[in-house]
């Protein structure tokens, strides 16, 4: 097999066209290391094949991002050293099993740390759509930090998938060499829709409290986003900014709700780095020319967050502590969550005019037993400092935060911890006022 032609993807793209079999092993040599499109945009076909032939490739490393697929199991860490920025989908049993390091990380500095060589790329594995309408091919539903990747790479390899749809991302594949290309039909990974319980309504009814008329949103997937989402049909103008968009923000697009018309950045576009959801989010997004994907280093960029006039950021946590400090990352003796775009949002919507940030959690676990509202954080990291502390909601209410001392702050979070904890905490809290 040949290897692509060093024109690159603004001419014709010369690459090897593989249809039947896929041998990995004269792309990639033993020691390299390795970069795949994460989450339901995985490259199925092409990291299936290195899995099964990894024998013959030998020990290689890779940086998978999240992961929702079970290409991946414990037992391959002889041969694949594997480390991502988080916990989340199915990486956690990874790291449970010592078979996945973490790197904490901003996702706003994943692609640079990518072209610096810092998060080392030798192989670049890409998922991308069917030519599109301008002639090429896009990468679909994911932009996050790939296209650095596959610049920094010695070798791109590509699967064109035909269920993969056509997004306004091609221009960002401009003068890219592919060097080998396999083509799939097969349906793209869906991740289901959270269940939304009264607990997750109350928070919502709450949190919807701070966001107003044409206020731009970033919110992350889950039950209390798909809530809050939920109730936001009575809002007009309302845009979006985001890492990850997920199925709820379908409906409100329908209704008129979302237009993105008042955008100080991106007028008129829903921006995103992702979609992740199921195949009818995936067609939402089809040459959809009101969406715009980009990399985590547009979306999660500080210098573009704050541009936009009442961005409100909503995100969850594990748990919060009286002073604000928030643990997004560490429960229950496991690495479950990120440090990801968590304080990308926040400090974004500080700076930004009218700008808000919401972190939104249920007061306890779903037993009622253990408190998410905690004295202090010592079990996890901090990921993010009570310095860039503004709202905090649970079911029983709002604390905000900025602004505010030690002590104001630790009434403030009492108030809104479960009834069955409070006494404990304003015990515990004399260590942090006294």
């Amino acid at each position: 097999m040949r290897q692509g032609d060093a024109s690159g993807y603004s001419r014709t793209c010369s690459r090897d066209v593989l249809n039947v079999e896929i041998d990995l092993s004269q792309y990639i040599r033993s020691g390299d290391a390795i970069v795949w499109t994460q989450t339901t945009a995985e490259p199925l076909t092409l990291t299936e094949a290195l899995i099964s032939q990894r024998h013959t490739i030998g020990h290689c490393s890779a940086f998978i991002g999240a992961t929702y697929s079970h290409t991946l199991q414990p037992e391959y860490k002889d041969f694949l050293h594997l480390s991502s920025f988080g916990g989340f989908g199915f990486n956690s049993r990874l790291i449970d099993a010592h078979a996945l390091d973490v790197i904490p990380l901003h996702c706003s500095e994943i692609g640079a740390m990518i072209t610096k060589g810092v998060i080392p790329c030798d192989v670049a594995m890409l998922q991308l759509s069917p030519l599109g309408p301008d002639g090429k091919h896009s990468l679909g539903i994911s932009a996050d930090y790939m296209i650095e990747a596959a610049r920094r790479a010695r070798v791109v390899i590509a699967e064109v998938n035909a269920q993969m749809p056509w997004t306004d991302t091609s221009s960002m594949m401009e003068g890219l060499t592919i060097h080998a290309q396999v083509h799939s039909n097969r349906p793209l990974l869906e991740l289901p829709a959270a269940r939304i319980g009264d607990t997750e309504k109350k928070i919502a009814h709450i949190a919807t409290s701070y966001i107003e008329d044409r206020a731009v949103l970033e919110l992350g997937l889950g039950a209390i986003p798909e809530a809050i989402l939920g109730m936001l049909s009575d809002r007009r103008d309302l845009g979006i900014h985001t890492g990850v968009l997920g199925d709820a923000s379908i409906e409100l697009v329908k209704q008129g709700v979302i237009t993105n018309a008042f955008k100080s950045l991106d007028t008129g576009k829903i921006v995103t780095a992702s979609l992740l959801g199921s195949q009818k989010l995936y067609e939402f997004g089809r040459e959809n020319a009101d969406l715009a994907l980009r990399p985590y280093a547009y979306t999660h960029a500080h210098h573009n967050i704050c541009r936009l006039q009442d961005f409100t950021a909503i995100n969850s946590a594990i748990e919060v502590d009286l002073t604000g400090q928030v643990n997004a990352e560490w429960a229950n003796g496991r690495y479950v969550g990120a440090t990801g775009g968590l304080v990308d949002f926040v400090r974004g919507a500080l700076a930004a005019r009218g700008g808000r940030s919401i972190i939104a959690l249920p007061s306890t676990t779903k037993d009622t037993s253990t408190s998410r509202i905690v004295s202090q954080i010592q079990h996890g990291p901090v990921t993010c400092l009570r310095s860039d502390a503004d709202v905090v909601v649970t079911e029983w209410g709002a604390a905000e935060l900025r602004g505010k001392s030690v002590a104001e702050r630790t009434r403030a979070m009492i108030a809104i911890a479960h009834p069955e904890h409070r006494e404990r905490l304003e015990r515990e809290s004399h260590v942090l006022i006294d």
